[in-house]
C-alpha cells in the first residue's frame, strides 16, 4: 500500500514525473502542476489501486493553490512520484467532503 508520506517526501523532493496523460489534462481543466503538487502536500490518500498497471497506484485529496478540494491519481516506484491525472471533484459523484463516492 501506498502511504502519503512517501508520496509527500517524493514531492518535496522534485523526483516527480509527469506524463503526457496529466499535462493535457492540466491544460483542458484549467489545473496548474503547483495545484497538484500543493494537493500531495495538503492531501490525504482517500482510494488505493494496488493493482494498477504499471505502478500501483492511488486518488489523494488534497487543497489547490486557489484553496479548492483537488483530486489526484498518482503512483510511485519508490523513487518517483508519477502524476496521472488530477481533476476537481464532481458534487453530484462525491460526498460533500469529496473524499467517498456517492
Amino acid at each position: 500500500m501506498i502511504d502519503i508520506a512517501t508520496l509527500q517526501d517524493l514531492c518535496k523532493k522534485h523526483k516527480i514525473r509527469w506524463t503526457a496523460h496529466i499535462l493535457t489534462r492540466l491544460i483542458k481543466r484549467h489545473i496548474q502542476q503547483a495545484d497538484v503538487e500543493n494537493a500531495i502536500l495538503t492531501g490525504r490518500i482517500i482510494e488505493q489501486y494496488p493493482d494498477d498497471y504499471p505502478l500501483p497506484s492511488c486518488l489523494v485529496l488534497g487543497i489547490s493553490c486557489s484553496c479548492k478540494s483537488l483530486h489526484v491519481v498518482c503512483g510511485t516506484d519508490g523513487k518517483e512520484l508519477w502524476m496521472i491525472t488530477a481533476y476537481y471533484p464532481d458534487e453530484e459523484q462525491w460526498n460533500s467532503t469529496f473524499d467517498e463516492r456517492i
